[in-house]
């Protein structure tokens, strides 16, 4: 049976989609549950919804707060780094995060976020994180760390900023006015 290039992209997006609805009921039962935020030799483990409720009320925690504090850094810089969206096509996403380039960009990622085993294969995981995040049309980083398939995690807070910019400056003028 052959597809033109309608039909092709079609079945692309469909199977896409049922794979990327598969990967988040799977990642449920797997998803982060616990962050362990560090900024240099400071480190606090915290529930993700911790993060959740900074993001969406500005309100840390006296835990979070006290480690911001010692850290040097303002709540709403953290806050930030959660909730910034980036636009992503999940479609496209698939690929690029597959190629060399995308290969790279995980890297990037993973100075930042990874396991806290630090198992091999943290790409695959943050791989899988960023696509099914990616569903609604943007990444953020609060949106992947929800649905990365570890229970916990390590976020070194001090390199969030640097790597979002390195990222951004990767992928950034590939989709600037590019409506998803």
């Amino acid at each position: 049976m052959a597809f033109g290039s309608q039909g092709l992209k079609t079945s692309l997006s469909i199977g896409l989609g049922m794979a990327a609805g598969l990967g988040l009921a799977m990642d449920a039962a797997t998803a982060a549950e616990q962050v362990v935020l560090t900024y240099g030799s400071l480190s606090l483990e915290i529930p993700i919804t911790e993060l959740d409720t900074l993001a969406e009320t500005g309100e840390a925690s006296d835990e979070l707060t006290s480690l911001l504090a010692l850290a040097n850094q303002e709540p709403e810089t953290l806050r930030t780094a959660l909730q910034t969206p980036m636009p992503v096509n999940s479609f496209v996403a698939s690929f690029f995060l597959n190629s060399p380039p995308g290969e790279r960009l995980l890297d990037l990622v993973g100075e930042a976020v990874q396991p806290t085993s630090g198992e091999d294969g943290s790409n695959l995981a943050l791989r899988s994180a960023i696509i099914a995040s990616a569903v609604d049309g943007e990444v953020s980083l609060l949106e992947v760390l929800k649905v990365y398939p570890s229970p916990d995690i390590v976020v070194q807070g001090d390199r969030l900023v640097e790597v979002y910019n390195q990222v951004y400056g990767m992928i950034g003028p590939w989709i600037e006015g590019l409506d998803f």
